[in-house]
């Protein structure tokens, strides 16, 4: 059984950027485990471009983005096993892996980075009844399917879900020719970026439908219709709403599941609402010399936060192999409040000599504007930030000062609030 420094779990933009910080830092002995034929992750089927304008101050598209990542793990010299399935890791950091090369590997870790991102949600998921015919795809597998194997998936199409994915995915159908119909979405506002909203849907004329859902799908061999429905404020159905739309496709963009099987092998508490671990500013987990990046840990908007925040996880591995991490204090807990449905991370638990600040990473539940994103302790507040809109769709990055956490504190609330005297945009 082989013993490595860093391994690392997955070849996608999170485990690449942690695999490649952890080594600058001087750790040179990283395996890197990806169970699909190539690295990048989801990134070489995102053709479009958009990505990189945080990280590299330049429009890239997802190939290139992950092509500046690969080839500096070559550069670098970092091992990667691609065709590599990760069956089980213990709490021994233990791994049991499969590929057809070595048949079953066994491997110990001295530190481990779980970088395994998402997978998206199905019909099953969502629960919608009907018929089981061919033509109901996700949107990610329809990308597939489009960007690297060359297949057009339909051509009358319908897309549940205005998440990122199914924005960009209204968009590419309609550049292959395709006539997307409709793109429906339960929630009130839409669940993805405002720019994909404006150049995938907008500027194609492709109409949004908001409080709709799809509530029966009808079809033998093949998709011949579904039911739409519009939805009232509590996502009940409204009686007399019903209508039919023939098409030969359904994607779905109806959410992403951080891929956390491995996680709770290794008993680790899953978050209720991220579905990823649990982790302190280092992206430690509950385990000491675990972490986790990506959106395994909670899914993020932009890569270029995924490389971000994967940095910071191989920076605190390196740091623990050589010996720099400070102990663990008693953890500070970040508690979301009001219109925060969750911060990455959940708790504070190390000295700050070395910070300026901690970034959090946050959610909101309801779209808001003018707005102040405020830090309290004792109900009483101790920092806060102005800020003109948020949305659900789009993350929330604050930075907490490093000089105003004090080792006695237990708890930090962290609430945003309409400024007073505002509204609306309005004074």
């Amino acid at each position: 059984m082989k013993n490595y420094k860093i391994i690392v779990i997955g070849a996608g933009p999170a485990g690449l950027a942690a695999a490649l910080q952890a080594s600058k830092d001087g750790i040179d002995d990283i395996l890197v485990l990806e169970r699909d034929k190539y690295m990048g992750g989801i990134l070489p089927q995102c053709i479009h471009n958009g990505f990189g304008l945080e990280y590299f101050d330049q429009e890239l598209t997802g190939p290139e983005y992950a092509d500046k990542f690969i080839k500096d793990i070559d550069k670098n010299n970092i091992k990667v096993l691609t065709e590599t399935m990760v069956l089980n890791i213990n709490q021994d950091k233990i791994i049991t892996a499969l590929n057809k090369s070595n048949g079953v590997l066994k491997m110990k870790a001295n530190t481990i980075i779980l970088a395994m991102g998402c997978r998206e949600r199905t019909r099953e998921n969502i629960q919608i009844p009907g018929d089981r015919p061919a033509g109901i795809l996700s949107a990610g597998t329809a990308q597939r399917y489009t960007n690297i194997e060359g297949f057009i998936p339909g051509k009358e199409v319908i897309i549940l879900g205005s998440g990122d994915i199914g924005l960009i995915m209204a968009r590419r159908m309609k550049l292959e020719g395709a006539n997307v119909k409709a793109v429906l979405e339960i929630m009130p506002f839409s669940s993805g970026l405002v720019r994909n909203k404006v150049q995938c849907l907008d500027d194609f004329d492709i109409p949004l439908k908001l409080k709709h859902t799809i509530t029966r799908i009808e079809g033998k061999k093949r998709l011949k219709r579904v039911e739409i429905s519009k939805v009232d404020k509590d996502f009940n159905l409204v009686e007399g709403t019903q209508k039919w739309i023939d098409c030969d496709t359904l994607l779905l963009s109806v959410g992403l599941i951080p891929e956390n099987e491995l996680s709770k092998a290794m008993n680790l508490k899953l978050h209720p609402v991220t579905g990823g671990v649990y982790v302190n500013e280092n992206r430690e987990t509950e385990l000491k010399g675990v972490y986790a990046c990506g959106n395994v840990l909670h899914v993020h908007d932009l890569v270029d936060w995924v490389s971000e925040e994967a940095e910071i996880a191989g920076r605190s591995a390196a740091e623990y192999l050589n010996g720099n991490q400070e102990k663990r204090n008693q953890p500070i807990k970040i508690t979301p409040e009001k219109n925060v449905t969750y911060t990455v991370p959940q708790k504070i638990e190390y000295k700050f000599k070395d910070k300026k600040f901690i970034k959090i990473f946050l959610r909101v539940e309801k779209p808001m504007e003018n707005v102040k994103i405020v830090f309290s302790h004792n109900e009483k507040s101790i920092l806060s930030y102005d800020k003109k809109i948020v949305m659900p769709g789009e993350m929330v990055t604050v930075n907490l000062p490093a000089a105003l956490i004090k080792n006695d504190m237990e708890e930090i609330k962290l609430s945003i609030v309409e400024k007073v005297g505002e509204k609306n945009g309005r004074t």
